[in-house]
């Protein structure tokens, strides 16, 4: 053991970002084995290494008893006396051994358990990195994938997995590419620390709209909700805390600019801005636009909404292999069903005819046109009846 050793172990604990003292402590820790299990079986053993010289001492440990019965871990009163003579029963003596009995198995031994202490290390540093990390958006490298389509990101001092489900699908990984990911889990194994990376989370999507809308970074529109479908579409629903800001405004930025700042991160994703509303009603209403629906029957109770829509609008609310629908659903956390009526757009006409009759005496509320709408939906007059319809409307206004 000499200075080159301790060089050479100050270079690897600074390349693998290890302590110093920790791995010094492991080398001994591996001296200790190997001349346990190698050279002095059955007896105590401690190694020391000097940290500036490099030089090793190693030490079979003995306690000292009146009887010996174990010549390995014990020795005598006298025997001892005779190194110390100020030792009593009891007392541990420590008996330098030689180093060059070293043997070759002895130091394959210490190699394989070095190695194995270096690695433990290495898991622990990235474990003790990232364990707080849960939650969070960090950029990474793609560093490789295998031929079960998962993809593997380095973080900086670890690596992390993608599965094909956390994928947006249709996204193409390579080798050197830098991304976004959010970070759902981290957790130690048998094999070191498991770490799973997202591109298809809700989260990422709030975190990238957090980045590039102020108005979202200062609080000031506020995200309700997120439902999301990666690579295709997604609805999130914002609120304002300033009667002055509009939230879906400022989302959308001018021209798009903003919203497709976003989008551009994640493959051209479509992203619906929902305007969010206390009244489930209302919040469902929104959730399905672009399509324009009537009456909405809510059973906060059981989660389900029943909601009616005309002919002509039923494919638009239902969207692209039900997307619109089941997006909406996520968003607001109700069962929504469709139900098609023949009868809404003429009622929409007969409402627009109240409309006009009462222009003179218009309809105080928004909730008080609301009920006249709600209404003429659930009446469902015929033809001949949408006149009366009307004129009632404008006689209760």
């Amino acid at each position: 053991m000499n200075k080159d050793f301790i060089d050479a172990l100050n270079q690897l604990a600074h390349e693998r970002n290890l302590d110093k003292e920790q791995l010094l402590a492991s080398f001994e820790e591996a001296l200790e084995q190997a001349y346990e299990r190698n050279v002095e079986p059955g007896k105590q053993i401690e190694v020391h290494v000097d940290p500036e010289s490099g030089e090793i001492d190693v030490l079979v440990v003995k306690r000292v008893v009146e009887t010996v019965e174990d010549p390995g871990l014990e020795m005598s009163l006298e025997e001892a006396r005779e190194l110390d003579p100020t030792v009593e029963v009891g007392m541990e003596m420590e008996l330098p051994v030689d180093p060059e009995r070293f043997t070759r198995i002895a130091v394959q031994t210490t190699k394989q358990v070095i190695t194995q202490k270096i690695r433990e290390a290495e898991r622990a540093l990235v474990f003790n990195e990232y364990k707080d990390r849960a939650g969070d958006v960090i950029t990474a490298v793609v560093s490789r994938t295998d031929n079960k389509r998962n993809v593997f990101v380095d973080l900086g001092r670890g690596e992390a997995i993608m599965p094909p489900k956390e994928q947006i699908p249709g996204e193409r990984y390579m080798v050197g590419m830098r991304l976004k990911v959010f970070v759902m889990k981290v957790e130690l194994g048998n094999r070191g620390p498991s770490i799973l990376v997202s591109r298809a989370a809700p989260e990422l999507l709030e975190y990238l709209m957090r980045q590039e809308i102020p108005e979202i970074a200062d609080d000031t529109v506020e995200i309700k909700a997120v439902a999301r479908e990666a690579g295709q579409r997604s609805k999130v629903a914002v609120v304002s805390r300033n009667p002055n800001v509009d939230p879906i405004g400022a989302c959308i930025g001018h021209r798009g600019a903003r919203i497709q700042a976003v989008t551009g991160e994640l493959q051209r994703e479509r992203v619906d801005i929902i305007l969010w509303d206390p009244s489930p009603r209302e919040f469902i209403r929104n959730a399905l636009s672009p399509a324009k629906v009537g009456t909405i029957e809510v059973n906060s109770e059981t989660g389900e909404a029943k909601v009616t829509v005309s002919n002509d609008q039923l494919s638009l609310a239902i969207g692209k292999g039900g997307q619109n629908v089941r997006l909406a659903a996520k968003l607001t956390g109700f069962k929504i069903d469709l139900v098609a009526s023949e009868h809404i757009s003429d009622l929409d006409a007969a409402l627009q005819a109240a409309a006009s009759r009462v222009h003179d005496a218009p309809i105080a509320t928004d909730d008080a046109k609301r009920a006249a709408f709600d209404a003429l939906f659930s009446a469902a007059p015929s033809a001949a009846e949408e006149g009366d319809a009307a004129e009632r409307v404008g006689d209760e206004a």
